[in-house]
């Protein structure tokens, strides 16, 4: 991240991606501090004064995502939107590399790509899988991604089967995309396309054969579209959820029981969370 940002890029993606290591580190067991992390004492004092925040505020506060979301958004803006196979290429072969190093724990296993096929020349976005180690840590962060990253109606969907896996019975969220919506998964490992799983199919109405249900908010796919309908009004218009139980109450309800799972999660973990998600700084 640090060498790509030397070509070309402002402060927070790098910001950001700090913290959210250094905050995943505070609460693996056994854990580790930005020190143990960055054991080249030149590189962690270099990092301490560009970036100070993360160094403050990881014991404290809540990522919004993943740190190969980061890393992803930081190869898109350099690569250009519209150079799919370069930006998968490029990140798979991140990826590959630190399998090579043994460096694993918070990598993503998939990427994925929607567009609205309507426009000949439209913008493509993308969205890796959760890249926590551990159940607890993305549960974590598939909760924080709901509260404070994700798109609504996307965040809604999610919400609607979060934490267990099962459909709340008071809040239905979730959406159909229209057909023209491309949205398509694929491994980094190998690149090689994959059908959407049934969660997938349960939040967003994809067509899938497939019965494995992952836990909900871990796809590429949630990323992917949460970019997708920040953009694209028609789309997001659309695709808004029609049950008659998707109400401002029932929505409000919805995001207090994620934010009582979540508060509870941390506590597991023995993290003091001050009740903020972490804004990373700018240029």
């Amino acid at each position: 991240m640090v060498s790509l940002k030397a070509k070309r890029h402002p402060t927070e993606l790098v910001d950001e991606v700090l913290h959210c290591i250094f905050f995943l580190g505070q609460i693996n067991n056994p854990r580790y501090s930005p020190k143990d992390i960055l054991s080249d004492d030149n590189m962690l004092n270099m990092l301490k004064s560009i970036y100070p925040q993360p160094f403050q505020l990881y014991s404290s506060q809540l990522p919004k995502r993943s740190p190969v979301s980061c890393v992803l958004d930081m190869i898109v803006d350099l690569t250009g939107q519209e150079k799919e196979n370069a930006i998968i290429k490029q990140l798979q072969t991140l990826i590959l590399q630190l399998k090579v190093d043994q460096a694993t724990d918070l990598v993503s296993s998939t990427i994925c790509v929607s567009q609205n096929t309507k426009i000949p020349t439209s913008v493509r976005y993308y969205g890796v899988s959760m890249s926590t180690s551990g159940s607890l840590p993305g549960r974590i962060v598939v909760a924080a991604s709901c509260l404070s990253n994700w798109e609504t109606y996307v965040a809604g969907a999610v919400m609607t089967y979060y934490p267990k896996k099962e459909k709340k019975t008071y809040f239905d969220g979730t959406i159909k995309l229209p057909a023209y919506v491309r949205c398509q998964a694929l491994r980094l490992s190998d690149r090689g396309p994959m059908p959407p799983c049934r969660s997938c199919g349960n939040l967003f109405g994809l067509k899938t054969s497939e019965h494995k249900e992952w836990s909900y908010g871990n796809c590429a796919e949630v990323e992917s579209l949460s970019n997708l309908l920040k953009s694209e009004n028609e789309v997001r218009e659309q695709a808004r959820p029609t049950s008659d139980t998707y109400t401002e109450k029932n929505l409000k309800r919805a995001r207090e029981s994620v934010m009582k799972e979540l508060t509870g999660l941390v506590k597991t973990v023995q993290f003091r969370w001050d009740g903020e998600f972490y804004t990373p700084q700018r240029d």
